[in-house]
């Protein structure tokens, strides 16, 4: 993967995946890749551990439900041959936003809770797919669960609070 300075970087680029630099921003700050195997994806790059540790993509399905996908790369892999455990949960957690995300529209969140169990590995190479739903959506608070597979194959499943966060984040 290529990018990457310390600011917020402004492309994501890798051998299968382009954002282009330029690239317009979706009302939530979100940009679509134009090419590769992701291409009409959509990612978030304000979130440096994100863009580092993914890249972790989204889209809307035909019937309205959020399919989150990556593909595991060596970077991805523990000293076993098998995805880091802290990689799926990772991924989870930028699940839970953009499934959360039209409950969201325009505010802000922070994970308050998260559970997480392993159910199977994963390997180099596998496409890792997360699906999931926002339980309940209160004024303050959202409860979401979902499932990240492999193949098909749960891989592990999650679940999680986030809180509503209405102001700007202020500089310190």
């Amino acid at each position: 993967m290529a990018l990457l300075s310390h600011s917020l970087p402004t492309q994501l680029e890798s051998p299968v995946n382009f954002v282009p630099k330029n690239a317009p921003p979706r009302h939530d700050g979100a940009v679509q890749a134009t090419s590769g195997e992701f291409a009409g994806w959509w990612t978030w790059t304000r979130d440096n551990f994100e863009v580092h540790n993914g890249p972790f993509w989204h889209r809307e399905e035909d019937n309205g439900a959020i399919r989150c996908a990556f593909r595991l790369e060596k970077k991805h892999i523990n000293g076993s041959g098998a995805v880091h455990g802290g990689c799926l949960m990772a991924f989870a957690d930028y699940c839970l936003f953009a499934i959360g995300n039209k409950v969201l529209v325009d505010g802000r969140g922070v994970t308050l809770s998260f559970t997480s169990d392993f159910i199977d590995a994963a390997c180099e190479g596998e496409l890792i797919e997360g699906h999931g739903e926002v339980v309940r959506a209160g004024r303050s608070i959202l409860f979401l669960r979902g499932t990240l597979t492999s193949a098909g194959r749960p891989v592990l499943t999650f679940s999680s609070t986030i809180k509503r966060i209405n102001a700007p984040r202020k500089p310190d």
